[in-house]
């Protein structure tokens, strides 16, 4: 029997985050979305993890059938590497342009989705305007919590907080110092910077 996915009404990534999990779980998932964005998103996820699409549109929503193509053994998507991945995060916006975009939209929207797909990076490390995002009033302190819950170590620079006047409001991760964030980035296996 199909797991059924109703992303209807759902802000990008959502759809794409449910049907991941699903995916790992079941052989046939039915993802409904109303748009062609999710549609694309939806699909282009599936087809690269082995699954059959065909897309039906009905009652004004888009129901994706997806079938995994062979049925083998599930495994991981990805190749391990040697040393931990290491997430830098060096500003409290993701991108260039729109202030708003970059930071009430995009950040908020990849720490969020950071929460629910994997791999994880084993380290995130706040330096420059991104320690902005650990302390009280950010808008993704509840979900840089849940990733401290989920064993990924976050790690804010200290020098950063104290040029911001921000040391005493931190409320996820730990106050570190530029040695220590030298010492891990030196020592990554992977070190994914924006």
């Amino acid at each position: 029997m199909a797991k059924v996915i109703d992303a209807r009404g759902l802000a990008c990534p959502q759809p794409v985050v449910l049907t991941s999990k699903a995916l790992v779980e079941a052989d046939e998932v039915i993802t409904i979305v109303d748009n062609e964005a999710a549609k694309e998103n939806v699909s282009r996820v599936a087809t690269s993890r082995g699954f059959q699409v065909s897309a039906e549109e009905r009652e004004g929503a888009i129901y994706l059938h997806l079938t995994r193509a062979v049925a083998e053994p599930r495994k991981a998507s990805f190749t391990p590497i040697s040393g931990p991945t290491v997430l830098l995060v060096a500003s409290d916006s993701l991108g260039w342009g729109d202030e708003e975009l970059g930071k009430s939209i995009l950040m908020r929207s990849f720490i969020h989705t950071l929460s629910e797909v994997g791999p994880k990076p084993n380290k995130i490390i706040f330096i420059n305007s991104g320690v902005k995002l650990v302390v009280k009033g950010s808008e993704v302190v509840t979900d840089l919590r849940h990733l401290e819950r989920q064993g990924i170590e976050i790690l804010a620079c200290g020098t950063c907080l104290g040029y911001y006047e921000l040391k005493e409001f931190v409320e996820a991760g730990q106050v570190s110092n530029m040695y220590t964030i030298v010492e891990e980035l030196l020592q990554a296996g992977k070190i994914i910077s924006f």
